[in-house]
């Protein structure tokens, strides 16, 4: 009999319920199934359903039943299970911080972690770390880094690691957590000759908040793949009209895309020079100066430039609400064809 066998019976008889369970996405043979998708609770007239997780692996459970009790039994028992996993798996510091920014940690197991580790509830960042290769080494190098006894960089796979650091309320020498990603990744880069890929998460009040962190920098360094960005340090903050435009149903982002698709508007998109020149003049605040610089071009090589996007897609880049929407345009064909 396995250890969740072994709490689902002892449950069941404590508190006098029949308490069954399968596994999400398995339809087992003799246990009632819930055929409807649903979160936290659902019941379907004659069973109560409710998710829980154990050992990082999701579960459905079943109570016999639809009333108020059994709708609370399934309220309290994934933290009840929970805290059995928990004790049977005795997780070090950083297995047990993986789960919490996973958020396969309910707020009774981020508790016991602060508890047991002595982890004191101030404010902190996440940080995804895309390394190459010697993630040991660059690892061990990180904790040269790190301001105080909290910060914790762990393993996430095989080429991803995590940095929850905590801010120093007294004054800390980096004025953001991007200067400390950018320090992190020039350190790494000097010392063990590796270029790495930073996201950064926003700053959380509590670490029972640091999943969704952990989160917002896994996602800025997915939006800086779709999109090429350049650089080693990527902030979610970089990424926030593409998250807005995300949220949008796929089926709109072709029909505006399709608004502007005439063969003139096309062959600005299907120009690298053309879409790497209005990229950086964005990039450069609409400075024509300091763009012509950066291209290593002529200004006038510039201005033609610009004017035949103008002429293309009727969008002057040098007013800023058309560079708004040119900047809208390339994010969605860019989601389209990712």
């Amino acid at each position: 009999m396995t250890e969740l066998e072994k709490i689902a019976r002892s449950t069941a008889e404590k508190l006098g319920i029949r308490f069954e369970y399968y596994k999400e996405n398995v339809r087992p043979e003799g246990i009632p199934v819930c055929d409807k998708q649903f979160e936290g609770i659902a019941d379907d007239g004659s069973y109560t359903y409710f998710r829980f997780l154990y050992q990082n692996v999701g579960y459905i459970g079943v109570l016999q039943g639809v009333g108020q009790s059994e709708r609370n039994y399934a309220t309290l028992l994934p933290t009840y299970i929970e805290s059995f996993a928990e004790r049977f798996s005795e997780l070090s510091k950083t297995e047990y911080l993986k789960r919490i920014l996973l958020g396969e940690c309910s707020s009774t197991g981020i508790y016991k972690y602060v508890t047991k580790f002595s982890v004191k509830d101030a404010a902190c960042f996440a940080l995804a770390i895309e390394v190459p290769k010697m993630v040991d080494e660059s690892l061990a190098l990180m904790e040269q880094y790190f301001g105080n006894s909290l910060d914790t960089a762990l393993k996430m796979d095989a080429n991803r690691c995590a940095l929850v650091k905590y801010v120093d309320e007294s004054g800390d020498e980096y004025r953001s957590s991007v200067d400390y990603a950018e320090f992190l990744a020039r350190s790494l880069k000097e010392e063990l000759g590796l270029d790495v890929l930073v996201g950064v998460g926003p700053t959380v009040n509590e670490l029972k908040e640091v999943a969704g962190s952990y989160l917002c920098a896994e996602n800025a360094l997915r939006y800086a793949d779709v999109f090429e960005s350049r650089g080693n340090v990527h902030s979610y903050r970089e990424f926030i009209l593409a998250r807005v435009l995300e949220d949008i149903p796929e089926s709109k982002w072709a029909e505006y895309v399709a608004e502007f698709s005439d063969e003139r508007f096309k062959e600005i998109f299907e120009n690298e020079e053309m879409i790497s020149t209005a990229e950086e003049f964005l990039q450069s605040s609409l400075n024509t100066s300091e763009t012509a610089r950066k291209l290593y071009v002529h200004r006038n090589t510039l201005l033609y430039r610009l004017d035949k996007i103008e002429k293309a897609t009727g969008l002057n880049l040098r007013s800023f609400s058309d560079a708004v929407a040119f900047r809208v345009l390339t994010i969605l064909r860019k989601l389209l064809n990712r």
